[in-house]
């Protein structure tokens, strides 16, 4: 996620906490009794016509709200990737939630200057990622020091902590932090804090009707930012790329593996060897991508430690799903990579050791693991990963601006 809203959102940084990159809370309510008055009856009253607020500056029709708590999943998203769900007890996706989500995310109202939005750094054209290595933040002038992750499927990732250096401990925790942050959004203490925000969105013309569409009434808390955002991108599920369709028609839930290594019909010759490559173990003549990179979500493995991008890292970084990998321009928690074939060539011959380096990245003696890949076998690499590109995610209203003007 560039970062989180006013990056938007955002996978390893071997410097300090203070990654900056979409990066770093409730409200209850009590009523009376009801009062039971006898009236005559009446003919049923018509609905309310749409708040003119979310009607004059948005596409949004309220009495036809998207589908996000409900997605249609393929079989394969069954009980095995429902443990990998991060959506916490009190948040489960809502259309009216999501709803309101989708417009914060774009909302440029949400920087101090009103210039920067979370879609300015995670981009639907680029798989909600930033096709620059840094994004900007509002000034103009200052640049974030960590690259926006890609946030399809962001849903499927345990413990669900959040950020390249894992410090937000939900998603939830992390989507505020942009906003106040003093690069990104802006909203830091010089600027009011978030309390300055919820006194902007306050005197909105749409923001109060959005509120009360999405909670029943018109408060607007962090909280219920937090809630809102969290949904809208938690609904991000990538099940739409080739790789999908393909494994759709060989998966078996009784198969060995699932039926993961399985041939998948439509695949080239050279993407079909990156698949048998990404699947299987270093020690079987593969590369091993999927033993942290894990079918069907493609997101990090929760158990997973460092890449070994630099000697003697100390930080546990983690990852987004490679969903939309090959939309992206930029790799790894600072952007070093500006392509896939250097992420691949990282893995085959570039990956230094330290004491977080992750054992699926050693030999059996403790020293890096060198692939020893043929050209061939990485041009391969490479195509398998373009297949995991979702289209449909990257062009589907319900994610894009909903913004009139």
């Amino acid at each position: 996620m560039r970062k989180i809203i006013p990056t938007a959102l955002g996978i390893v940084f071997p410097i300090s906490l203070a990654l900056t990159g979409c990066g770093g809370d409730t409200t209850t309510s009590a009523t009376t009794p009801p009062v039971t008055v006898a009236v005559p009856p009446t003919s049923p009253t018509p609905p309310p016509p749409p708040a003119s607020g979310i009607v004059d500056f948005t596409t949004i029709d309220v009495s036809r709200l998207d589908n996000y708590a409900n997605p249609v999943l393929p079989a394969y998203y069954d009980a095995t990737v429902a443990t990998l769900d991060n959506t916490p007890n009190n948040n489960p996706v809502n259309d009216r939630v999501a709803t309101l989500g989708r417009v914060l995310f774009y909302d440029k109202r949400l920087s101090v200057n009103d210039t920067t939005s979370c879609a300015a750094c995670h981009q639907q054209a680029n798989g909600f990622d930033d096709p620059r290595r840094f994004s900007t933040g509002f000034s103009g002038t200052a640049f974030t020091s960590a690259h926006a992750m890609r946030l399809g499927n962001i849903k499927y990732y345990r413990p669900g902590t959040m950020f390249w250096d894992k410090r937000a401990a939900s998603l939830e925790l992390q989507v505020s932090q942009p906003i106040i942050h003093p690069i990104e959004m802006g909203f830091d203490s010089a600027h009011g804090g978030i309390n300055a925000l919820l006194t902007k969105l306050a005197a909105s013309t749409y923001y109060p009707d959005l509120f009360t569409l999405a909670f029943g009434n018109a408060a607007i808390t962090e909280a219920r930012i937090q809630q809102a955002l969290a949904q809208f991108t938690r609904s991000m599920i990538s099940v739409a790329s080739r790789w999908d369709t393909a494994y759709a028609q060989v998966f078996s839930a009784t198969a060995q593996n699932r039926n993961l290594n399985a041939p998948l019909p439509g695949f080239s010759a050279s993407e079909e060897l990156g698949h048998q490559l990404f699947m299987t173990g270093p020690g079987q003549g593969g590369a091993g991508c999927a033993a942290c990179h894990q079918p069907p979500t493609f997101g990090l493995a929760a158990n997973s430690l460092s890449n070994g991008l630099d000697a003697n890292e100390t930080i546990i970084f983690k990852s987004p799903s490679l969903k939309s990998v090959g939309l992206s321009r930029a790799f790894m928690h600072d952007g070093r990579f500006s392509t896939l074939e250097q992420v691949i060539e990282h893995y085959n011959s570039g990956i230094q050791n330290g004491p977080a380096l992750d054992n699926r990245l050693k030999t059996p003696g403790g020293a890096p693991l060198r692939l020893n890949l043929t050209a061939n076998e990485k041009a391969a690499l490479v195509a398998f990963l373009l297949t995991l590109n979702d289209g449909n995610l990257t062009t589907d209203a319900k994610f894009s601006d909903p913004f009139k003007k």
